[in-house]
């Protein structure tokens, strides 16, 4: 009696690839461009959602998680089906399938997060792991179809395993040097899911067999044209932030520089001297209060934002310097081209990380250095201790002041430790905000927002401060001595050795009425 052979799978004969099969170079591109997709798919999503989630160590730790489940689930899915059903039959689908998705990212993501905020999880997620899977069962198939020889087994796999994770490196490297500061990510997404249908399609017409292509490719234009109506669109994609300039409506001159859909800075173009928000009206005071009227000064900025800062203390101290640490040159780009800044204003903006830029400065140069830098609403933490702010400590002279924003919410566990860092670097720290947030009332539930800590070597003229604050109807008080110590607690000192900000960081909490 004859043996039964298999229909849908062919045997393979020794030596000789399976008919139809790639070629060895069809083979590398297959596997190295699949693999890069996956991370450029990985490194976008994270832009994406950075806007609604935040930029913190939990989004980077989500995303990164639901690839490497993509990544893992698709490779062993991938490895079962090239064994159950004909391998040259699933390239095809894979590519064009994931290629849809891909390109209907951006405006599921955008569209979900305004309209059913509550769905986002299960969305991104989604987005992110079914291409991941499809793209990631690539690899598996091709190495079926390589396969001719178990003589040879260690050879393929070794290789196409290689080229993967080559890929994999290449596109990482592509999508965070080169195309995040080119392109929007939108265009990103929709430009790679076109590529991946159109790869669909050169392998489907190769082989003859499959004439679903069309409809994969009406699903990428759906995406660039629901794109086009989706919500939560930028006026400029920088390397770090969906950016947006909203105009005031009650001020003609007035702008908002909003940044991943939080509001950063207002500016008005025309009169620097305006300072709209409470906490940089509160710097301010401190400013006032700790240098004669008038008074030029040496300043350096940590984030730059709308510059509002260094804007009002060059137009109301004249003569004064400031440096500016922006790590984000579309920041930049935008307070030349939208906001205002130009050439000879005593503002120097240097697009740099903050902590490298105050290394390059001078021993006991500065006047003044003010902390405002953020990743959504977290300062970043390499900015927030111990080892950083004795280089800021470093730069300052004997009657050189530190002013730093903060954010936090609930328990103000983040702030506090910080402020904690601060008296552990400095001989004089204090802390300004609402009394029931820095313990100065302790009948009222603290509803957090911003705080502002400062800190010296010098001590500070605290009634002269209260007194700068209630003249720019702040609201605020400043808490000093036993009712700080008593805030601060037992709240251990942040170091770079052990820094968890994120963790720490309450970002939001009920609204407060004003």
């Amino acid at each position: 009696m004859a043996p039964v052979t298999s229909q849908s799978s062919p045997p393979v004969t020794e030596g000789i690839p399976p008919r139809g099969g790639p070629g060895p170079g069809t083979a590398f591109v297959l596997v190295f461009g699949s693999s890069a997709a996956v991370l450029v798919v990985e490194i976008v999503a994270l832009r994406l959602l950075a806007p609604y989630l935040g930029l913190t160590l939990e989004t980077s730790t989500l995303v990164i998680g639901i690839a490497l489940t993509a990544i893992a689930s698709g490779s062993w899915l991938g490895g079962r089906l090239a064994d159950r059903a004909d391998p040259r039959r699933l390239v095809g689908p894979a590519l064009g399938m994931s290629g849809a998705v891909v390109a209907l990212t951006p405006a599921l993501l955008r569209a979900t997060a305004e309209r059913a905020p509550a769905a986002l999880l299960l969305v991104a997620s989604l987005t992110i792991l079914v291409p991941g899977a499809l793209l990631s069962a690539v690899t598996p198939i091709v190495t079926k179809l390589r396969l001719t020889s178990l003589a040879e087994t260690g050879t393929v796999v070794g290789r196409l395993s290689g080229v993967g994770t080559f890929g994999a490196i290449v596109g990482t490297v592509l999508t965070g040097f080169v195309l995040v500061s080119r392109l929007p990510v939108s265009g990103i997404l929709i430009g790679l899911g076109t590529l991946l249908v159109v790869g669909s399609a050169l392998v489907e017409w190769r082989r003859r067999g499959w004439n679903s292509t069309p409809v994969l490719a009406l699903a990428v234009l759906a995406g660039g044209l629901a794109v086009t109506v989706a919500p939560g669109d930028c006026d400029q994609e920088t390397r770090y932030h969906c950016a947006r300039i909203v105009a005031d409506p009650a001020r003609a001159t007035g702008r908002t520089l909003v940044l991943d859909g939080l509001r950063h800075s207002y500016v008005d173009v025309d009169d620097p001297a305006v300072l709209e928000f409470t906490y940089v009206r509160a710097i301010a005071s401190v400013v006032d209060a700790a240098f004669p009227e008038g008074r030029p000064l040496a300043a350096h900025h940590l984030g730059g934002g709308g510059l509002t800062l260094p804007r009002h203390l060059a137009a109301t101290r004249p003569g004064t310097r400031s440096v500016v640490s922006e790590i984000d040159d579309g920041v930049v780009r935008i307070n030349r081209d939208h906001l205002g800044l130009r050439p000879g204003t005593g503002i120097d903006v240097r697009v740099e990380d903050g902590r490298l830029g105050l290394r390059r400065l001078d021993a006991a140069s500065l006047d003044l250095v003010v902390g405002d830098a953020f990743g959504g609403v977290s300062v970043p933490w390499h900015l927030t201790t111990a080892e950083a702010m004795a280089d800021v400590r470093r730069v300052l002279n004997g009657h050189g002041v530190y002013v730093a924003n903060l954010i936090d919410h609930g328990g103000m566990a983040f702030a506090r430790a910080e402020v904690a860092t601060l008296s552990a670097t400095f001989e004089h720290v204090a802390v300004m905000g609402e009394p029931e947030d820095i313990g100065l009332d302790r009948a009222t539930t603290p509803s957090g927002g911003n705080l502002v800590a400062l800190a010296s070597d010098r001590p500070f003229d605290v009634p002269a401060t209260q007194r700068a604050l209630d003249a720019r109807g702040t609201g605020w008080k400043i808490a000093t001595g036993h009712d700080l110590t008593a805030w601060i607690g037992d709240a251990r000192p942040l170091t770079d050795d052990h820094a968890p900000v994120d963790q720490l960081l309450q970002p939001y909490g009920p609204p407060r009425s004003r």
